[in-house]
């Protein structure tokens, strides 16, 4: 089970929608059970020379206490709101850490989202530097409304995860983290490895190998899964896979922590966060 999630408000349309519809959703599943707010003041990016950073702090705090206050009168544990100044990104990866969070719920643009909204650019760069689980969640512009929508479900997020594993020692890390954090919320899996190695005539092969791999990895959940092997791009499958199966999230490992190589991240965790406009779970390998 979640104990603790942070999650970062920028006060945009996107942070409003969030905290006004799909923050209640996901905490009346009973999948989390307290609430920490953060809110990052990004000096560089006003492109003031001359600022009073103690009334904007106070200004920030005051308008964080209100969001909480709305969330408690929901029945929403608010533990705790923090603001911060600096690199949003850094901050809220770092705070991550410090409070020792179990999931980092990240609100991100869609492709038609408002350009001017703060977090939208920010959490890709979250993604890439948080140490914690990162719950990456896509909003569109909805044109004929003029306002943001959630285009997920938040109720069921965990309900059907699509699990990419490679392999690799990332895999644990990913075993693990789904059975702590939401393996008793989870209706039925898909887990799913791409071959991208190999020679073509080797596929068949590969992907026989592949499949008693993950028979393997399924004895280790407490749900239902489907096997299925791709051969490809991965992250282009992977997009695909759930889309086919109906999935209510990716869960996908990453590796590094840089805000410039983007490389590190991982040529397909990084394809995936790019790509998919379904929530992405992205673990840190360990």
């Amino acid at each position: 089970m979640i104990s603790k999630v942070l999650f970062p408000v920028d006060f945009s349309l996107v942070s409003e929608y969030a905290f006004s519809n799909c923050i209640p959703k996901f905490f009346s599943t009973g999948v989390a059970e307290e609430l920490i707010l953060i809110h990052v003041l990004d000096i560089h990016f006003t492109g003031e020379h001359f600022l009073d950073i103690d009334k904007m702090q106070m200004n920030a705090k005051e308008k964080l206490e209100k969001v909480a206050k709305d969330f408690r009168d929901m029945g929403i544990n608010v533990a705790k709101t923090i603001v911060r100044t600096g690199n949003p990104a850094m901050e809220i990866a770092k705070v991550a850490e410090e409070e020792d969070v179990d999931l980092i719920y990240m609100p991100s643009k869609g492709e038609h989202i408002l350009r001017d909204m703060i977090l939208g650019h920010t959490a890709s760069n979250v993604a890439r530097v948080a140490t914690k689980p990162v719950l990456l969640v896509k909003y569109e512009w909805d044109k004929a409304r003029h306002t943001v929508k959630c285009i997920w479900d938040a109720r069921r997020v965990f309900d059907k995860p699509l699990i990419a594993l490679d392999f690799s020692a990332c895999s644990e890390s990913i075993v693990e983290t789904v059975n702590d954090l939401f393996g008793d919320y989870v209706k039925e899996a898909t887990l799913f490895h791409v071959i991208d190695y190999g020679k073509p005539e080797e596929t068949k092969k590969l992907s026989d190998e592949a499949l008693k791999k993950l028979e393997e990895y399924a004895k280790r959940f407490g749900f239902e899964c489907s096997l299925e092997v791709g051969a490809g791009v991965a992250s282009n499958l992977i997009i695909e896979e759930a889309i086919i199966r109906g999935s209510t999230v990716i869960v996908v490992g990453k590796r590094g922590r840089s805000v410039i190589k983007d490389l590190l991240l991982g040529s397909t965790a990084d394809g995936v966060i790019r790509k998919s406009m379904l929530p992405v779970l992205l673990v840190p390998c360990k």
